[in-house]
């Protein structure tokens, strides 16, 4: 092999390089700047000047004060480092085993629900272990406990639940939910 062709070899790889490792990557975190730049810096939420969290990554309530959002599959419980399901099959003890206890929980922390009026979203886990969200029906089952621990009548807990669902993108795609960390903090700046 002669000298002229390892020396073409080389440069088309370090252009190469130059251009899909570098330059690619430029341009993507740069459109994503301008076109999305909350999205692209993590949709962070601010709470009296600190950052508290992400309107993208769910986080654990566990006061009867706050709504809690869908159970996590990672360990410890919301580890944004560790993002995984259960990947338990339908038929799989592990995951009903899993329900149970979930349900159990729900049950003992919302007296006077029946198993049969929880929505799957607070007792399966997401499949990335992180979901932010919870469905509407999971927002309104948890109202009056956490009307009653924040001393707030529950028809005023409901309409702030009913002001953040988030429909269904562009009408048609999704279902309609409800993000825990925003309703958490609105439920905070009422409840003062």
């Amino acid at each position: 092999m002669s000298v002229k062709v390892i020396w073409s070899s080389f440069r088309l790889v370090l252009l190469s390089l130059i251009v899909l490792g570098l330059g690619y990557n430029l341009v993507v975190v740069g459109i994503g700047q301008v076109v999305f730049p909350n999205q692209a810096n993590g949709s962070l939420i601010k709470h009296n000047g600190q950052i508290i969290g992400s309107r993208l990554i769910g986080q654990q309530f566990s006061s009867a004060r706050f709504f809690i959002g869908r159970p996590s599959a990672t360990s410890p419980a919301y580890n944004a480092a560790s993002s995984s399901a259960s990947n338990y099959g339908p038929t799989n003890p592990a995951l009903l085993k899993e329900i149970r206890t979930n349900l159990a929980a729900v049950l003992k922390a919302n007296p006077g629900v029946k198993p049969s009026q929880v929505p799957p979203s607070l007792v399966e886990s997401s499949a990335s272990g992180l979901d932010p969200d919870i469905s509407p029906a999971a927002a309104y089952l948890q109202v009056p406990r956490v009307a009653k621990a924040n001393h707030l009548p529950v028809s005023t807990v409901q309409k702030l639940v009913a002001s953040h669902i988030t429909g269904r993108f562009i009408g048609i795609y999704g279902a309609p939910h409800v993000n825990v960390l925003e309703l958490n903090l609105a439920l905070l700046k009422l409840a003062k």
